[in-house]
């Protein structure tokens, strides 16, 4: 008897990790501050932050999903949903290095990640 068929769902949970970590390296003025990790962006995580933001305006979204994913090298949560007003109060370049990074965007706005979060069996 032949193996059953697949359903496309299955084979897209079972070829892409989403514990898969990018890390983010923050260097200001030839300094290393800090690295951050993050886990792929979900749609779940996308519509959880967008119910949190109260909108779907990009640049309140974006700070949301950077308190949401952003996490420390043990795992733990990088900030608090408690942080939200000092983080809009960074410079701006900053919070746009970390938010491009997260969402895989180079500075143009083109991707610089290509579905590098499929698993390498």
């Amino acid at each position: 008897m032949s193996a059953a068929k697949k359903r496309a769902i299955d084979i897209l949970a079972d070829n892409f990790d989403l514990n898969h970590r990018r890390k983010f390296e923050l260097i200001i003025d030839e300094v290393h501050l800090m690295d951050l990790y993050f886990k792929p962006i979900t749609r779940a995580d996308r519509l959880e932050v967008q119910g949190q933001a109260g909108t779907d305006e990009a640049m309140k979204v974006s700070t949301y999903m950077l308190i949401r994913k952003a996490e420390n090298e043990d795992g733990s949560k990088a900030f608090a949903l408690g942080d939200l007003a000092n983080l809009r109060r960074l410079p701006e370049k900053i919070l746009n290095q970390l938010e491009l990074f997260l969402f895989g965007l180079d500075e143009s706005g083109n991707p610089t990640v290509e579905y590098g979060d499929a698993k390498n069996d």
